[in-house]
Protein backbone atom coordinates (compact mmCIF):
# COMPACT_ATOMS: atom_id res chain seq x y z
CA UNK A 1 0.00 0.00 0.00
CA UNK A 2 1.39 3.41 -0.97
CA UNK A 3 1.76 6.11 1.69
CA UNK A 4 1.15 9.72 0.62
CA UNK A 5 2.72 12.93 1.89
CA UNK A 6 -0.31 13.75 4.10
CA UNK A 7 -0.04 10.44 5.99
CA UNK A 8 3.57 10.89 7.14
CA UNK A 9 4.11 11.08 10.90
CA UNK A 10 6.79 10.41 13.51
CA UNK A 11 7.81 6.73 13.95
CA UNK A 12 5.97 5.66 10.77
CA UNK A 13 7.85 2.91 8.91
CA UNK A 14 8.28 3.51 5.17
CA UNK A 15 10.26 1.95 2.31
CA UNK A 16 12.15 3.98 -0.30
CA UNK A 17 13.91 2.19 -3.18
CA UNK A 18 13.81 -1.13 -1.32
CA UNK A 19 15.29 0.24 1.92
CA UNK A 20 13.13 0.33 5.10
CA UNK A 21 13.21 3.58 7.11
CA UNK A 22 11.58 4.98 10.24
CA UNK A 23 10.59 8.65 10.35
CA UNK A 24 12.50 10.21 13.25
CA UNK A 25 11.34 13.80 12.78
CA UNK A 26 9.10 15.58 10.32
CA UNK A 27 7.93 19.11 9.60
CA UNK A 28 5.06 20.17 7.36
CA UNK A 29 6.18 23.30 5.45
CA UNK A 30 3.76 25.66 3.69
CA UNK A 31 5.79 28.36 1.98
CA UNK A 32 4.22 31.66 0.92
CA UNK A 33 4.71 30.71 -2.72
CA UNK A 34 4.46 27.24 -4.20
CA UNK A 35 3.06 23.97 -2.92
CA UNK A 36 3.36 22.61 0.60
CA UNK A 37 5.87 19.85 1.33
CA UNK A 38 7.12 17.70 4.20
CA UNK A 39 10.75 17.79 5.32
CA UNK A 40 11.61 14.63 7.25
CA UNK A 41 14.59 12.99 8.92
CA UNK A 42 14.47 9.26 8.29
CA UNK A 43 16.60 6.52 9.86
CA UNK A 44 17.56 3.42 7.90
CA UNK A 45 16.86 0.07 9.56
CA UNK A 46 19.74 -1.45 7.57
CA UNK A 47 22.68 0.74 8.60
CA UNK A 48 21.23 3.14 11.20
CA UNK A 49 22.11 6.26 9.19
CA UNK A 50 19.80 9.27 9.44
CA UNK A 51 19.17 11.23 6.25
CA UNK A 52 16.98 14.20 5.41
CA UNK A 53 14.33 13.74 2.71
CA UNK A 54 11.76 16.13 1.25
CA UNK A 55 8.35 14.80 0.21
CA UNK A 56 6.17 16.79 -2.22
CA UNK A 57 2.40 16.54 -2.80
CA UNK A 58 2.44 13.71 -5.39
CA UNK A 59 5.22 11.66 -3.79
CA UNK A 60 4.36 8.17 -2.57
CA UNK A 61 6.41 5.68 -0.58
CA UNK A 62 5.72 2.04 0.14
CA UNK A 63 4.90 0.30 3.36
CA UNK A 64 7.83 -2.02 4.16
CA UNK A 65 7.37 -5.76 4.60
CA UNK A 66 8.53 -5.83 8.23
CA UNK A 67 7.99 -8.60 10.76
CA UNK A 68 9.08 -8.63 14.40
CA UNK A 69 9.87 -12.00 15.99
CA UNK A 70 10.68 -12.76 19.62
CA UNK A 71 14.07 -14.46 19.78
CA UNK A 72 16.60 -15.43 22.41
CA UNK A 73 20.11 -13.93 22.46
CA UNK A 74 22.56 -16.83 22.73
CA UNK A 75 26.10 -15.40 22.64
CA UNK A 76 28.61 -13.14 20.86
CA UNK A 77 31.17 -15.23 18.95
CA UNK A 78 33.70 -12.42 18.44
CA UNK A 79 32.38 -11.27 15.06
CA UNK A 80 28.59 -11.71 15.19
CA UNK A 81 25.70 -12.02 17.63
CA UNK A 82 23.85 -15.33 17.65
CA UNK A 83 20.07 -15.48 18.15
CA UNK A 84 17.62 -18.39 18.28
CA UNK A 85 13.95 -18.55 17.33
CA UNK A 86 12.32 -20.03 20.46
CA UNK A 87 9.61 -21.82 18.43
CA UNK A 88 11.61 -23.37 15.56
CA UNK A 89 15.07 -23.41 17.25
CA UNK A 90 16.49 -21.90 14.05
CA UNK A 91 19.59 -19.79 14.66
CA UNK A 92 20.61 -16.56 12.94
CA UNK A 93 23.68 -14.33 13.18
CA UNK A 94 23.66 -10.52 13.10
CA UNK A 95 26.63 -8.17 12.75
CA UNK A 96 27.62 -5.44 15.20
CA UNK A 97 26.15 -2.82 12.81
CA UNK A 98 22.80 -4.60 12.78
CA UNK A 99 22.47 -4.89 16.56
CA UNK A 100 23.57 -1.30 17.30
CA UNK A 101 23.45 -0.43 21.04
CA UNK A 102 21.41 -3.51 22.00
CA UNK A 103 24.43 -5.48 23.43
CA UNK A 104 24.71 -2.91 26.25
CA UNK A 105 21.41 -4.29 27.59
CA UNK A 106 21.54 -7.99 26.56
CA UNK A 107 22.67 -10.94 28.66
CA UNK A 108 23.09 -14.46 27.29
CA UNK A 109 19.61 -15.98 27.25
CA UNK A 110 17.68 -12.69 27.22
CA UNK A 111 14.56 -12.27 25.09
CA UNK A 112 14.73 -9.65 22.33
CA UNK A 113 12.69 -8.64 19.29
CA UNK A 114 14.44 -9.24 15.95
CA UNK A 115 13.14 -7.19 13.03
CA UNK A 116 12.93 -8.91 9.64
CA UNK A 117 12.61 -7.14 6.28
CA UNK A 118 11.52 -9.43 3.42
CA UNK A 119 12.43 -12.46 5.61
CA UNK A 120 15.97 -11.17 6.27
CA UNK A 121 16.99 -10.19 9.83
CA UNK A 122 18.02 -6.53 9.93
CA UNK A 123 17.98 -5.25 13.53
CA UNK A 124 17.39 -6.02 17.21
CA UNK A 125 15.21 -4.29 19.78
CA UNK A 126 15.56 -4.91 23.52
CA UNK A 127 12.84 -4.29 26.09
CA UNK A 128 12.41 -0.64 27.10
CA UNK A 129 13.18 -1.49 30.74
CA UNK A 130 15.73 -4.13 31.76
CA UNK A 131 16.92 -5.39 35.15
CA UNK A 132 20.69 -5.71 35.46
CA UNK A 133 23.14 -6.29 38.32
CA UNK A 134 25.78 -3.69 39.25
CA UNK A 135 29.26 -5.23 39.08
CA UNK A 136 31.28 -2.15 39.99
CA UNK A 137 30.57 1.24 41.59
CA UNK A 138 32.44 3.45 44.05
CA UNK A 139 31.51 2.97 47.74
CA UNK A 140 29.27 5.41 49.61
CA UNK A 141 30.73 8.12 51.82
CA UNK A 142 29.09 9.49 54.94
CA UNK A 143 27.13 12.60 54.03
CA UNK A 144 26.52 11.61 50.39
CA UNK A 145 22.76 11.76 50.67
CA UNK A 146 21.92 14.38 48.06
CA UNK A 147 19.56 12.85 45.52
CA UNK A 148 20.85 15.22 42.83
CA UNK A 149 24.38 13.80 42.92
CA UNK A 150 25.13 10.61 41.02
CA UNK A 151 27.99 8.17 40.60
CA UNK A 152 28.90 5.85 37.69
CA UNK A 153 27.99 2.17 37.95
CA UNK A 154 29.16 -0.61 35.63
CA UNK A 155 26.49 -3.22 34.89
CA UNK A 156 26.97 -6.94 34.21
CA UNK A 157 26.69 -6.28 30.45
CA UNK A 158 29.50 -3.70 30.56
CA UNK A 159 27.21 -0.66 30.18
CA UNK A 160 27.88 2.29 32.49
CA UNK A 161 24.96 4.28 33.94
CA UNK A 162 24.70 7.08 36.50
CA UNK A 163 23.06 5.96 39.75
CA UNK A 164 22.27 7.67 43.10
CA UNK A 165 24.86 7.31 45.87
CA UNK A 166 22.70 4.92 47.96
CA UNK A 167 22.88 2.22 45.23
CA UNK A 168 25.58 -0.35 45.99
CA UNK A 169 27.65 -2.93 44.11
CA UNK A 170 25.86 -6.26 43.72
CA UNK A 171 22.36 -4.73 43.67
CA UNK A 172 19.96 -5.20 40.77
CA UNK A 173 18.54 -2.06 39.17
CA UNK A 174 16.03 -1.18 36.44
CA UNK A 175 17.39 0.83 33.51
CA UNK A 176 15.57 2.57 30.64
CA UNK A 177 17.29 1.22 27.50
CA UNK A 178 16.12 4.14 25.32
CA UNK A 179 17.81 6.82 27.46
CA UNK A 180 20.34 4.76 29.47
CA UNK A 181 18.91 6.21 32.70
CA UNK A 182 18.64 4.53 36.10
CA UNK A 183 14.98 4.06 37.08
CA UNK A 184 14.94 2.26 40.44
CA UNK A 185 16.38 -0.50 42.60
CA UNK A 186 14.74 -3.92 42.27
CA UNK A 187 13.39 -5.05 45.65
Amino acid sequence: MAIGMGELKKNLKIEIQGVPYRIVEYQHVKPGKGAAFVRAKIKSFLDGKVIEKTFHAGDKCDEPNLLQKPMQFLYFDGSSYQFMDTETYEQIALTENQVGDAPKWMLDGSQVQVLFHNDKAISVEVAQVVELKITETPPNFKGDTSSASKKPATLETGAVVQVPFHVLEGEVIKVNTQTGEYLEKVK
